[in-house]
């Protein structure tokens, strides 16, 4: 099945370039060139993932993205301008799943495109479709995530890495496997994506009113720590 994907950029050169390249290999693209019609298009049509960048006219990428966010999970990968690290941490606080600098190769945004739906499907729903340590609980068939019984409303790319810190909960995961196995992607020189994961999956735990339940281990990783009740 041909994977639909949304460019959501206002250079007409670039996205006709992207548009060729990745037909070719194998995507369905539609263009977009303007903030607010792509949140219009958004709304009338489903697609399988968007390739938002963030200078946009009409309205910015990042404002796009936080409307988006308010009714879609649909995966997104920002475009950003290169050595802009504010807007990149922005974007994924905001919920975009990844982020590629400006200008970008297309062979490499097709891979991040292949591993943001890769980790975005359920490969084995029957297995593991319940996970469950203490009050949090995960279910893989259908991508949830609750605590206490409360919706944690992940998105997809926190869903991955608190799912990947349940599996060796009271275990310390490191950061290289984090981002291998949640993100799909080697972790890369002053790549922060799983430090700001990790922050917005703890404000959600905090908003159901939990505990911080995943500790910092300075040089090592993350930890999902496990109570004596978690245990139980």
């Amino acid at each position: 099945m041909t994977e639909r994907l949304l460019i959501i950029d206002d250079d007409h050169e670039l996205c006709a370039l992207l548009q060729e390249f990745l037909q070719l290999e194998g995507f369905g693209v539609e263009l977009c060139h303007d903030g607010r019609e792509a949140l219009q298009r958004c709304q009338q049509t489903v697609f399988d993932a968007i390739v938002l960048d963030i200078m946009l006219p009409g309205m910015q990428g990042l404002e796009v993205l936080r409307k988006l966010r308010e009714r879609l999970d649909t995966p997104v990968l920002m475009l950003t301008a290169r050595g802009e690290d504010t807007d990149r941490i922005i974007g994924l606080e905001l919920g975009a799943d990844d982020y590629l600098p400006k200008p970008c190769n297309p062979r490499e945004l097709a891979a991040r495109l292949r591993a943001i739906l890769r980790r975005g499907r359920s490969a084995e729903p029957a297995r593991d479709a319940d996970l469950r340590v203490g009050l949090t609980q995960l279910n893989t068939a259908d991508r949830s995530a609750s605590w206490d019984k409360r919706d944690l409303e992940l998105t997809s790319a926190e869903f991955n890495i608190l799912h990947t810190l349940l599996l060796h909960a009271g275990n310390v995961v490191d950061k290289e496997s984090l981002s291998r196995q949640a993100l799909g992607r080697p972790l890369s020189a002053y790549d922060r994506s799983v430090d700001v994961h990790v922050s917005k999956i703890r404000k959600k735990f905090a908003a159901c009113g939990a505990d911080n339940p995943i500790v910092s281990i300075r040089g090592a990783g993350y930890q999902f720590t496990v109570t004596h009740e978690d245990r139980s």
